[in-house]
């Protein structure tokens, strides 16, 4: 293990700071925010991004703890250091209990103030006991009042399929958040943080001026880790990572972006690291899927079967802004909760149509994985991945035989009421399956002839299959010839191999295939 001290699921900065753990400067962030016209701030990002690190940044900047700040950027900023009434709130206590219980859990945090500055007890809102208590801390310390929520959005997303359950989330927080605007003079700062781009309509009223930062160019790295910052400040972390993995620094570098690189936030953004992912290798010393493993996205999963949206169509979607960065409660697709939640990201944008895909290999293999024992129900998700493990292995030995016998195995522990004897199914199927084995897999591959049933890339090879159903193995075989696909990739130089697969409908499986 390294001397290094990585503060994983510690989210509290003063704790970070004095224990010397690592920590990554945010602070020209804070000194930015602080100073600036505006003092209504509103961020979304996916879970474990840092949001509530930075929220507890902010609460000891406001609270004057200069000594916590020692050799950050804002010492060569800040000259003040003001001690200001801080008011936290994090309503992620609102997760996994009953929509009747969300009211009390704001409840209990509004008491710990009350204990403070007082309590009116003609005061029996929650909006009324808040306002009663942004007044009652300004007049008591004769300053404005600083206002941070974490996860403000949280009792809404618990009860996101809902619909009745979130109506009364929705009131509850409506009635919460009325404080905010007839304080306004007495707030000195406001900043609200949550997974989803807040509904100004539906909980914040006539509420107007609050900066929504959340695709700002100048904030893409506010949350996260930037190139330039594992680069420079976790430089001794890659290269700790790096003896252990036997890889070279370059080489260290690459697989952390293959696994943990890759969103953005906005049009020309630098890419950003997933700052869980990263802290967690470096303590481990081990490339493994940290950051989806720590849930599953069963909101999600809930959500594409709504939906029915099929797993090749999540590799690439165009769409105009509107069509992603919208609150979840008025959306009418699946893709703002993906984009939200961190599953898919920006990777260009050209005359206002945004491309999205899926950040990395982290998520990539996690969404898939969770996808394949949803979208094919009742499937021995064990016996699965075991086999998905050798295939990736096959893979790797170019041993295709072998990972046509995989595809079999795998296919065989699908529940006969789930397969339908057609094309499209089985390249559903096995885009999922060979996702899953850790390759890159592309459907309908345009050429100049036709479109390719399946592209599966690798390190050394690159694999064109044809599916028929009810036909040989040959036929699919000689279409790949006749239409000349191997040509698009006539640049590469990796190995070509054309593979040629029947399926039998009276079987339910892969009954014969050709390669070349």
């Amino acid at each position: 293990m390294t001397e290094r001290r990585y503060p994983i699921g510690n989210q509290f900065f003063d704790d970070i700071r004095k224990k010397k753990a690592v920590y990554i400067d945010k602070t020209e962030y804070v000194y930015k925010m602080a100073n600036s016209v505006g003092n209504f701030f509103f961020l979304s990002r996916p879970r474990r991004f840092g949001k509530t690190l930075f929220i507890s940044t902010l609460q000891n900047y406001f609270e004057g703890k200069k000594e916590l700040f020692e050799d950050l950027k804002i010492t060569e900023l800040e000259k003040d250091w003001e001690n200001y009434p801080v008011l936290r709130f994090d309503l992620s206590g609102a997760k996994g209990v009953k929509v009747e219980l969300v009211e009390n859990s704001i409840s209990l945090s509004i008491s710990q103030y009350e204990k403070i500055y007082g309590k009116n007890e003609d005061e029996k809102t929650l909006g009324n006991r808040f306002r009663g208590l942004i007044e009652r801390a300004y007049e008591k310390t004769g300053k404005q009042v600083v206002i941070l929520i974490d996860e403000y959005d949280a009792p809404m997303l618990e009860f996101i399929h809902d619909e009745e359950s979130l109506k009364i989330a929705r009131n509850i927080l409506r009635d919460f958040y009325s404080a905010l605007k007839p304080n306004a003079d007495k707030i000195r700062f406001a900043f609200l943080t949550g997974i989803t781009k807040f509904s100004q309509l539906s909980i914040f009223s006539e509420f107007n001026n609050i900066n929504n930062i959340s695709m700002d160019l100048d904030y893409v790295a506010i949350c996260g880790v930037s190139k330039e910052e594992l680069l420079t400040q976790m430089k001794p972390d890659i290269e700790s990572l790096g003896e252990k993995l036997n890889l070279s620094f370059d080489q260290t570098v690459q697989v952390l972006i293959d696994n943990y690189d890759g969103y953005h936030f906005t049009a020309n953004s630098p890419d950003i690291f997933n700052p869980y992912g990263l802290m967690n290798a470096f303590e481990k010393r081990e490339i493994k899927n940290y950051w989806f493993d720590t849930a599953t996205p069963t909101f999600v999963i809930e959500l594409l079967r709504k939906y029915d949206v099929q797993p090749t169509s999540l590799k690439e979607i165009e769409v105009a802004e509107d069509g992603f960065n919208i609150p979840l409660e008025t959306a009418d697709s699946y893709i703002p909760a993906l984009y939200q939640s961190g599953y898919l990201t920006i990777k260009e944008e050209n005359n206002g149509v945004f491309t999205l895909k899926i950040p990395n290999k982290e998520v990539r293999d996690g969404l898939f994985k969770s996808l394949f024992a949803n979208y094919v129900t009742g499937i021995n998700r064990l016996k699965t991945l075991t086999n998905c493990i050798y295939m990736g292995q096959a893979f790797d030995s170019q041993n295709i035989n072998e990972v046509m016998e995989l595809t079999k195995k795998i296919i065989q522990l699908i529940p006969y009421t789930n397969v339908t004897n057609h094309e499209g199914h089985y390249q559903q199927i096995l885009f999922l399956i060979y996702t899953v084995a850790g390759t890159n897999v592309d459907v309908e591959q345009n050429t100049h002839a036709g479109r390719i049933d399946l592209t599966i890339q690798t390190k050394q090879a690159i694999y064109i299959m044809e599916l028929k159903v009810d036909d040989t193995a040959e036929n699919a075989l000689s279409q790949i010839e006749e239409k000349k696909y191997a040509e698009r990739f006539s640049d590469d130089l990796r190995k070509i191999v054309k593979i040629g697969v029947s399926f039998s409908s009276e079987e339910k499986n892969i009954v014969d295939w050709k390669i070349s």
